[in-house]
């Protein structure tokens, strides 16, 4: 027989690609959400005394089936000790009464795989702060989330120029106790910083040096930032949200309770996004964590509806509430093991309100459906009244997309029919105005597009510009940043995300973006290099957090560890620090940083405040905040 060289050659050609080229990696799927929880490690939850005490005690209603009953994979999210103090002196203390104390240790240890002996430990008291430092009412830095979205310093407030980057140092540090994420975007004013933690506590610390001025206690995690009302409107206070969807006010200058108000019934949901303070109110972003009960076959899904809340910031009363989804979830169906499949659902408002005083409305971004069939709310920017809540206009970014927990395991049949892509408005809307007087609406999209829409007509599209691949944790997950005419874009491309798809990684660009948000031109982009051990699993180049821009730069926190500051018209690196390695912190307890997400640096009076550690999701845990500032 006679083979023609062409053939052997076109063989030899077909045998090297297939051969010789990258293997495609192999994607995860989760086999349980307790893998959610990267930081709760070397924990046996199958052998320990709470596992019985539970299925005897709770599982009865907290298996999905009482409508009022938080799901067991929503309460395994809470700190062990807020689960306590639940069965002991909150909504849990009938139940908890008929339990001995070490019974309800058992079973608060047991659901947050968290052993309660190593968080009661001893630790050394925060230093309070003199007499010659006491807080006094002073000015706020109006950025950030709670007051500004477009998350600019301008020189006045930052304290900083470009030329101090370089010089930044870290001045003091926090360690939570016993935490291993830190999400809660700080805030400063009052010369001091506040900040919330994973047990639920807040804290006023000075600016300059680290000292205490006052905590609160609040009844679980803290994921919101702090909101500062300033002192123009009367006694200062601080707003905030945990995430039981209790609302807060505390007097600013002494950490004293004013009021608090559970703003959403439904029981799993949640308050994630900083609200608002505009004229004395509070537009209150409302979200769930419904997705992940979602994840047991049995449970009911689902019955969450998002919502915008406005609540007097003076009194804490209901003004209005607006839900992202008018109609109320009804029966539609039946899952393939015959859990009942309720629809509308969904739409959660994961990130803070923007304010369009000229216009009065407010803007929010909503995510996917939880269940089938999807519809035209989620994925979506709303435009409301700011006077009575209507609804003025929408603008759909992704159609069709419902997605939950469920859908990151494998054959799991309470995966909606749709299977995502669960490409949500987690980023805040920016409402930017150009130096010639237009307006434009900017939102980021877990897609990795930035669209570009016009106030004065209901939304409709100007430009959009594609930065990133996109996956169900961003593309842009949690905040961009504007200033100066240019958008800083944050993208965080995880080539992983334990959901079973295969994100091509040659086609990963995480890292920082900038655009003319004149034209929508890309003026540059950083794509930040893997600097991730071989060992560290859960480490990632990619930018999830929100990012703060100052005059001539910006600062982003990435999910590798490191904090680094980027010039403004090269994207080139001006700074970088390493948060992992081990400290003792200010507070005299030790501490570690990790992957940095949800919040991101605040910038004022010299100084930059950022946390560290973030261990869900696939991230590294860590428990620190760091403040920086330029040596004297």
């Amino acid at each position: 027989m006679v083979v023609s060289i062409r053939f052997l050659l076109a063989c030899s050609l077909i045998f090297c690609l297939s051969a010789c080229s990258p293997q495609r990696e192999q994607p995860e799927t989760l086999g349980s959400t307790d893998e959610m929880q990267t930081g709760a490690a070397d924990f046996d939850r199958a052998s320990h005394p709470g596992n019985a005490l539970y299925q005897q005690h709770c599982d009865i209603c907290h298996n999905g089936t009482v409508p009022k009953a938080p799901a067991f994979n929503w309460i395994e999210m809470l700190p062990a000790a807020a689960i306590l103090k639940s069965l002991e002196e909150g909504s849990m203390l009938s139940q908890g009464s008929r339990l001995t104390a070490a019974e309800r240790v058992d079973i608060a240890e047991y659901l947050a795989r968290q052993r309660l002996g190593e968080e009661t430990v001893a630790l050394p008291e925060p230093r309070r702060c003199a007499n010659d430092r006491a807080l006094i009412p002073g000015t706020v830095a109006g950025v950030n989330w709670g007051h500004d979205t477009n998350r600019f310093s301008a020189a006045s407030v930052a304290g900083l120029t470009k030329e101090d980057i370089g010089r930044l140092e870290l001045k003091w540090s926090f360690a939570f106790p016993g935490a291993f994420r830190a999400r809660s975007q700080p805030a400063i004013g009052h010369k001091a910083v506040f900040f919330g933690s994973q047990d639920g506590t807040v804290y006023a610390m000075d600016l300059a040096s680290g000292c205490m001025h006052w905590r609160f206690q609040g009844s679980a995690e803290v994921r919101t930032g702090i909101v500062l009302s300033g002192e123009s409107d009367g006694e200062p206070l601080a707003f905030f949200g945990d995430i039981l969807a209790r609302l807060y006010a505390v007097n600013a200058m002494t950490g004293e309770l004013v009021w608090q108000l559970k703003v959403d019934e439904h029981p799993n949901a949640t308050l994630t996004g900083t609200p608002a303070y505009h004229d004395g109110a509070l537009l209150v972003p409302v979200s769930s964590l419904e997705v992940i009960p979602a994840a047991d076959p049995a449970y009911p899904c689902c019955t969450f509806r998002g919502s915008l809340v406005a609540i007097d910031g003076q009194t804490g009363t209901l003004n209005w509430r607006h839900y992202t989804i008018s109609e109320e979830p009804k029966q539609v169906g039946v899952s393939p093991v015959g859990t009942p499949i309720l629809s509308p659902s969904g739409a959660p408002t994961w990130s803070s309100p923007t304010v369009d005083r000229d216009r009065g409305l407010v803007y929010i971004g909503t995510g996917e459906n939880y269940s089938s069939p999807a519809e035209g709310n989620s994925d979506a920017i709303l435009a409301i009244n700011l006077q009575d809540g209507s609804r003025v206009w929408t603008r759909q970014s992704t159609a069709g997309d419902a997605w939950n927990v469920a859908c990151m395991m494998a054959d799991n049949p309470n995966c909606p029919e749709e299977d995502g892509p669960d490409f949500d408005h987690g980023s805040s809307i920016l409402l930017v105005q150009h130096d010639d007087g237009s307006e434009l609406l900017l939102a980021g999209h877990k897609n990795g597009t930035v669209y570009a829409l016009d106030p004065d007509n209901e939304g409709s599209l100007l430009w959009s510009r594609k930065v990133g691949r996109g996956s169900i944790q961003g593309g842009v997950h949690w905040g961009m940043a504007w200033g100066e005419s240019v958008l800083y874009v944050p993208i965080n491309d995880m080539n992983n995300t334990r959901n079973g798809d295969y994100l091509d990684p040659a086609l990963a660009r995480p890292g920082v973006h900038a655009i003319d948000t004149r034209t929508g031109e890309i003026l540059w982009s950083h794509i930040q290099k893997n600097v991730c051990r071989a060992d560290k699993e859960f480490c990632d180049p990619g930018v999830s957090a929100p990012i703060t821009a100052m005059p001539g730069a910006v600062f982003a926190g990435h999910l590798d560890g490191f904090i680094r500051a980027y010039d403004k018209n090269t994207g080139r690196k001006l700074w970088e620090f390493d948060s992992r390695p081990s400290i003792l912190a200010s507070n005299g307890v030790r501490g570690q940083g990790g992957s940095i997400s949800g919040a991101g640096p605040a910038i004022a009076d010299g100084h930059v405040v950022i946390n560290s550690g973030y261990g869900l999701y696939n991230h590294e845990a860590g428990n620190l905040l760091l403040t920086f500032g330029v040596p004297e």
